[in-house]
């Protein structure tokens, strides 16, 4: 199986803009423990953090499963929508992308509020909410992307997810705010990914260099 990585020299320490470090802190550990809220009535995790009395404590009433591998938690009154994609690039997630915004959307009508998890929170449920915020909350998937990274900075979806949401950006709007572009040693990837990864590559870079003075 396929599992989207994101650097840890590109995750910011929630509540600490800016900050960096070469090992893991404990709030970027913990942020694969949090539900991150999208919106007040919409919210995006991984599945350690689906458990029961936080779902209960926040009032979510529905959850949205976007993994194959991960069984639904048993939770009275909650509505359970399964989203059986692997997190991989060749996977079809667009088939997905209309059901799942018009489920956030239809819970939301009804003063409810929905969970999008997937394994980590990094991919397949981060590419469903953006779906979701382009549909009904008319963002370009640009402003969607850069706006949940601002909520759950690991959001990292994978090259073929974001293929799909700039077809679906087509679809909804006619146009595309995001590009692919081919970066070298790091092959096609959405431009909005470019300078972390030409980061990255230079931070490889100087590391080899160094080592071999």
């Amino acid at each position: 199986m396929f599992v989207c990585l994101v650097p840890v020299a590109f995750i910011t320490e929630v509540g600490t803009p800016g900050q960096s470090s070469t090992q893991p802190s404990r709030s970027e550990l913990d942020i694969f423990y949090q539900l991150s809220p999208v919106t007040d009535y919409l919210y995006v995790s991984g599945a350690r953090a689906v458990q029961f009395s936080r779902i209960v404590e926040r009032g979510i009433s529905c959850i949205i499963n976007a993994t194959i591998e991960l069984p639904n938690l048993p939770i009275p009154n909650v509505d359970y929508l399964k989203v059986p994609v692997d997190d991989t690039p060749y996977s079809n997630l667009y088939a997905y992308f209309d059901i799942v915004a018009d489920k956030i959307a239809e819970v939301r009508r009804r003063g409810g509020k929905t969970l999008v998890h997937c394994v980590a929170g990094i991919s397949r449920s981060v590419s469903l909410c953006i779906a979701y915020l382009m549909k009904y909350e008319g963002m370009s998937l640009r402003k969607a992307y850069q706006y949940i990274k601002g909520r759950r900075p690991i959001a990292h979806p994978n090259h073929g997810f974001f293929k799909q949401l700039i077809e679906y950006e087509k679809r909804l709007f006619g146009q595309d705010s995001v590009k692919m572009v081919h970066i070298p040693h790091a092959g096609t990837i959405p431009d909005v990914y470019e300078e972390m990864y030409r980061n990255l590559m230079w931070m490889s870079s100087g590391k080899s260099e160094f080592e071999l003075r």
